[in-house]
């Protein structure tokens, strides 16, 4: 499956220490390998969302980091890259709200299947 990393989440991920960059990385290849068949523990849904929105974990959850993603059209869309719920619960909940605004940009759908 087609996965798309946006601009600004390829922003974020460099941010990122080294070590950090290379294990989204290949959790980033897992999902493209795999695509909505990853499974716990290296993806989960995020609760209380009115849209879909999943995590990718990196080290199957051990991670201090996550990708958030959703479907748009034919890809899976990574959005943003921030805290994991229990290192910094704002900051998780901001990249949700960044991830959501960014994934549902007019147009994203169109742009992607072009």
């Amino acid at each position: 499956m087609r996965v798309v990393l946006l601009v600004e989440a390829q922003a974020e991920l460099r941010a990122l220490p080294a070590a950090e960059q290379a294990a989204l990385g290949r959790a980033a290849d897992k999902l493209a390998l795999l695509g909505e068949a990853l499974g716990y523990p290296h993806t989960s849904a995020i609760k209380g969302q009115a849209e879909p929105l999943r995590e990718l974990r990196p080290r199957a959850g051990r991670s201090a980091w996550r990708a958030f993603y959703r479907r748009v059209g034919s890809c899976l869309v990574i959005a943003a890259i921030g805290s994991e719920a229990q290192a910094d619960r704002r900051g998780f909940e901001r990249a949700v709200r960044i991830a959501l605004e960014r994934s549902a940009a007019d147009g994203l759908a169109e742009e992607l299947e072009s």
